[in-house]
């Protein structure tokens, strides 16, 4: 279980954070979503124990992240956007280090080892130095010392970065394989991935939240009127007072008109279906029928209309420089 209260972060007279509240029980995924400069990386940070809050409190599987570092940072993996290698070991030896300061014995280590690999499908490089992988590659590995000590929270930042498209498959599979037994927060720019991945979605612009719910809500709850795309063949009639006509419509739209045909986009009133009755007047005016089919708002939608009333001030972006590979290893590290 993750629980963020009024986190607030300021460097100087720059808030990158501002009184973000949020809750992701345990076994869920969540979205984390906004534009670059957002405050993303700083909150999550925050929750990995990397650079303390100003203000508020965070709750990482029943630690405070501030009081209890040290016990937060036990139950938590963490992958940043930069995976946190050390490019003169190879795989295995990294992985090897990363088990061992995660305190796992060394019972268990090489078998811990071999399954991160395996789960992450990055055996066929285990003898390779971490500095000679691709970017694909380098992010895999990244996860694999996230999940390595199986972790109660796992905070992915951009887990799919550089990947191939099979690759994204396989892990947006894994993310899924792992909710339940771990409690996940997932931020990436690849909306689709959040809508068919997690159970809900947090927006956050200019450093503060906009949206908290599940995609399908905000889809909804966002998405205005419902509309209909239909494309008729009228014989060279106007199909827009007809189609005004049937009850429920509240607007339509011409979209496109081609080779006779004709593109209209119906609007009509959130819980009415209108299907039958506009498939019914087309048909009795015989003219053509070729299309008909909803229009769904998409979480792109919803993302660009909640971030994109204004263009972000360049003051507004995250002014924490990126850590360096040790210092990021360090959210990890067991110092006993």
């Amino acid at each position: 279980m993750i629980e963020v209260q009024h986190v607030t972060k300021r460097y100087g007279p720059v808030t990158a954070v501002n009184d973000v509240s949020f809750r992701v029980d345990s076994g869920q995924i969540l979205g984390f979503l906004g534009p670059n400069g957002a405050g993303k990386t700083t909150t999550m940070r925050i929750l990995t124990g990397c650079i303390p809050a100003t203000e508020g409190t965070a709750i990482v599987a029943g630690y405070d992240v501030f009081e209890q570092p040290v016990e937060a940072k036990r139950r938590t993996g963490y992958l940043p956007e930069t995976p946190p290698l050390y490019t003169d070991m190879t795989v295995r030896e990294y992985l090897t280090f990363a088990a061992r300061i995660n305190g796992i014995g060394s019972g268990a280590r090489r078998e811990r080892v071999a399954g991160a690999m395996a789960r992450t499908s990055v055996e066929d490089v285990a003898d390779r130095h971490c500095g000679k992988l691709s970017k694909g590659y380098r992010q895999r590995v990244g996860l694999a010392q996230a999940i390595l000590h199986n972790p109660d929270v796992l905070i992915l930042d951009e887990p799919t970065a550089g990947l191939d498209p099979k690759q994204i498959i396989e892990t947006r599979e894994l993310i899924k394989d792992l909710a339940g037994d771990h409690t996940i927060i997932l931020s990436t720019h690849i909306l689709p991935e959040v809508a068919q991945t997690c159970q809900s979605v947090i927006i956050i612009n200019k450093g503060q939240v906009v949206a908290v719910d599940t995609p399908a809500n905000l889809t909804e709850r966002l998405g205005g009127a419902e509309t209909i795309r239909l494309e008729v063949d009228p014989l060279g009639a106007d199909p827009e007072p007809a189609l005004a006509a049937v009850p429920g419509v509240t607007g339509v739209t011409v979209a496109e008109t081609a080779n006779g045909s004709c593109v209209l986009d119906v609007q009509s009133e959130r819980g009415t279906d209108v299907r039958r009755e506009l498939a019914r007047t087309v048909v009795s005016s015989g003219w053509g029928l070729l299309e008909l089919s909803p229009l769904r708002v998409s979480l792109e939608d919803v993302f660009l209309q909640l971030t994109t009333s204004e263009e972000p001030k360049e003051e507004d972006a995250d002014p924490e420089p990126a850590p360096e590979p040790a210092d990021t290893t360090d959210t990890t590290e067991d110092p006993t």
